[in-house]
């Protein structure tokens, strides 16, 4: 079945055939040689993985080996577009400071729109010309957050109250400055995907919104805001007329059954079926597992995990949330599935189809 998008004339899937899209992340795969992405990206498909989230970033060629790489095997790809690339901004620009606790980034409101276009288009262009079929687009990554935005404050020393609304940000104009560019962009991203061949009815998802809270954020000396108030600041910006689902991430810890479930529903509260919103893709989710010996014990992160599933397919079921991209495959010790070897008990519960 095909809906029709109302801004570009061009079909969309319907829900039906975007729901339960169950995959994982492997970020950072620019940094391999084509062999070592072949590795990996064999590892998840033989895994039983359908989706995978990888990005398009610096360097953008070898980013786009593993695109052909997943989409030979067979992988549904949703691509994350970095937007902290230097290539889309004027020369001039220049990175916030992280005070040495966290990257420098450059800030969002500095983002060249006429750039990121000429960029992407050619990137597209070369992605199309392989054959690959995307099946989601994500432009921008926690744009909420200080470590990936900017236009928001690292504290020089962290401890202080941090902002718990936009009006109290140090810098409210530039942060808001972003966010009309963030939808600019995102504009620009759907224009361009519309205008290939083979990726032309991608979903198109918001950034994935950071859900750290606002006292790890005081902790961590790190401006932040609720995914649900910047999901709104982005709504009145028309980010409504240019994506399909909002994209959202989700770390709640190791809690009770009845906290996680409380949890994904403070979270997600914003995320409603098509009929009267907009839906979400959870494009990074996690439980951590710190252990590192060999045989891995997952034991203690396999009930989390299979209690997250359980409220994500309550959502999914709802109409509510299409997708879910668990974080992440192997390169991270905390959270990733692919252990001593193979896959953990608690990345079995995590990849299961809905």
């Amino acid at each position: 079945m095909l809906l029709c998008s109302c801004l570009t004339g061009v079909p969309v899937a319907a829900a039906d055939d975007l729901s339960a899209r169950i995959g994982v992340n492997r970020v950072n795969l620019a940094w391999l040689s084509r062999s070592e992405q072949e590795t990996v990206l064999k590892q998840i498909a033989a895994s039983g993985v359908t989706d995978v989230r990888l990005s398009l970033s610096r360097p953008v060629e070898k980013s786009i080996w593993a695109l052909e790489t997943a989409h030979r095997l067979g992988l549904r790809i949703l691509l994350e577009i970095q937007l902290g690339n230097k290539s889309y901004y004027p020369p001039q620009a220049r990175p916030r400071t992280g005070y040495g606790r966290l990257w420098d980034v450059l800030s969002l409101s500095d983002l060249d729109p006429d750039l990121y276009r000429t960029k992407l288009r050619a990137a597209l262009h070369e992605i199309d010309g392989l054959g690959i079929r995307l099946e989601a687009v994500e432009p921008g990554n926690e744009i909420n957050f200080s470590a990936y935005n900017g236009d928001l404050k690292v504290y020089p020393q962290p401890g202080a109250a941090t902002p718990r609304s936009v009006d109290a940000l140090a810098d409210r104009s530039g942060f808001e400055r972003g966010l009309k560019t963030y939808v600019e962009a995102v504009r620009i991203t759907r224009e361009e995907v519309r205008a290939t061949v083979h990726s032309r009815n991608a979903v198109i998802v918001s950034a994935g919104l950071s859900d750290i809270t606002a006292e790890q954020a005081d902790r961590r000396g790190l401006e932040r805001l609720d995914p649900g108030e910047v999901v709104r600041l982005l709504r009145e910006r028309g980010l409504d007329e240019v994506v399909d689902a909002y994209g959202i991430h989700l770390y709640p810890g190791r809690k009770s059954v009845r906290a996680l479930e409380a949890r994904v529903a403070d979270v997600l509260e914003f995320c409603q079926p098509e009929e009267t919103g907009k839906p979400c893709w959870i494009t990074e989710w996690g439980i951590a597992n710190t252990a590192r010996a060999c045989p891995v014990d997952d034991s203690g992160r396999e009930g989390p995990v299979r209690t997250m599933r359980a409220a994500f397919d309550q959502l999914i079921e709802a109409g509510r949330l299409q997708a879910a991209f668990y974080y992440d495959w192997d390169t991270e010790a905390r959270y990733g599935l692919w252990r001593c070897g193979g896959l953990s008990a608690a990345g079995e519960a995590a990849i299961a189809p809905e």
